[in-house]
């Protein structure tokens, strides 16, 4: 699947500023503290869950692919390449709903939709994964991993589908640290069927769906059917990133069950516990009180502000504005605000003289690495905006700096 045309991205060692040598540690969901990352290496892998096709990019995703954005500038800083896969999941129930509930064909309705989360993504110069892959386009790959975990015994069949077997998976729940009974709760919330007689476990999760009438299957090895959602995200990653990676992201209400089973089919298809090394996720972004959803409806969508002529830049100074780890709640403040900040950033970058930006480059450096700590670099900016100076070289590496590390021109 096509992917967009990522930004061009400035190195501040042209500028002859050198590298940072503080670490970069993230906010690691498996132990709930920050946890050191690309130390010794010259290369990362990420794998980041990306979106069900059947409405617009909300603020929500925005601010989730923007996480993974930030994360890509600061190890470009520290001279770490990182090896960006991001799926769609462009055959499921939530998509095949939608296009019955509105009369259109669900491939029009995916491509459609795709299209125009490429042009958000591109508005906000986020970065393009190096592979953007499509659950259809997987089907073969996905059926491989299926067999490969029926081999195993990691799966059994239930009328025709087929499903993995929890049990079969070491260090099952270490991630998500949920209680049984809360894993149940959540599951049957989060696409899962716990109740479903003929499994197991209530946690057994689907793997294989078996043709049912209307709906669209392809033919495999595995019979006439369609893949589970979880084990798409396994099969692509395991493809394009090896049996474990770096690091795996999402969206908070990704951490189960989605990102829990997904490493459980992967440990088991490779033997190796856990699949991802560390976990980074971003917290919910609200709206009228509830979490902000395609299924509640309550959206506040990147493509129509930027209708409405809001710059995108400012859509992403307002979700960079929140610390990715903590829930917070969108208002039409939000964007007034980012709008005057946005102002007097470009102002202050195109004045003749400024502070010495130095120092300012050393704060957001260590911002960014401890945890991704956007805010307190925006703050950083602000101060250094509000203050005089007479170096003239200071608007230009402040200016590279906050395209650089942020994003922002």
């Amino acid at each position: 699947m096509r992917s967009w045309e990522s930004p061009v991205v400035p190195r501040l060692a042209d500028l002859g500023v050198p590298a940072s040598e503080v670490p970069i540690r993230i906010r690691d969901t498996g132990t709930a503290g920050l946890k050191q990352v690309g130390t010794g290496k010259d290369r990362l892998t990420l794998y980041v869950c990306g979106i069900t096709p059947y409405d617009a990019t909300h603020l929500g995703h925005a601010a989730t692919y923007l996480l993974f954005d930030e994360l890509q500038r600061v190890c470009r800083d520290a001279g770490i390449e990182v090896r960006y896969v991001q799926n769609v999941t462009d055959v499921d129930d939530p998509l095949l709903e939608r296009a019955t509930k509105t009369g259109e064909d669900w491939t029009a309705l995916a491509d459609r939709e795709i299209e125009l989360f490429r042009a958000d993504m591109t508005a906000l110069r986020i970065l393009a994964p190096a592979e953007y892959v499509g659950a259809v386009e997987a089907i073969p790959d996905i059926a491989d991993a299926v067999a490969e975990l029926r081999n195993r015994g990691a799966a059994y069949d239930v009328d025709g589908d087929i499903y993995f077997s929890v049990a079969a998976a070491p260090g099952f729940g270490e991630l998500s640290r949920l209680s049984a009974g809360r894993m149940v709760e959540l599951f049957a919330e989060r696409g899962g069927d716990p109740l479903r007689a003929g499994k197991k476990d209530p946690l057994d999760c689907l793997l294989w769906q078996a043709a049912r009438p209307g709906e669209p299957s392809w033919d495999t090895a595995l019979g006439a059917g369609r893949p589970g959602w979880h084990i798409e995200c396994t099969a692509i990653a395991m493809k394009h990133l090896g049996e474990n990676i770096d690091i795996q992201g999402g969206g908070e209400d990704l951490v189960f069950p989605h990102h829990e089973m997904g490493g459980a089919e992967a440990a088991v298809l490779s033997g190796h516990h856990p699949f991802a090394a560390a976990s980074l996720h971003q917290a919910m972004v609200g709206y009228d009180g509830e979490k902000m959803s395609k299924s509640k409806g309550n959206l506040v969508l990147v493509s129509k502000l930027r209708e409405s002529g809001v710059d995108p830049m400012a859509i992403r100074l307002a979700l960079l504005n929140h610390h990715h780890a903590k829930a917070w709640e969108w208002n039409d403040e939000e964007i007034k605000a980012a709008e005057t900040r946005l102002a007097e950033w470009r102002a202050a970058f195109n004045r003749e003289t400024a502070p010495d930006a130095k120092p300012l480059l050393d704060v957001v450096r260590r911002a960014l690495r401890s945890g991704l700590d956007t805010p307190k670099a925006l703050k950083a900016i602000d101060d250094w905006v509000a203050s005089p100076g007479d170096d003239e070289t200071a608007p230009e590496l402040a200016r590279t700096a906050a395209d650089a590390l942020l994003g922002i021109i």
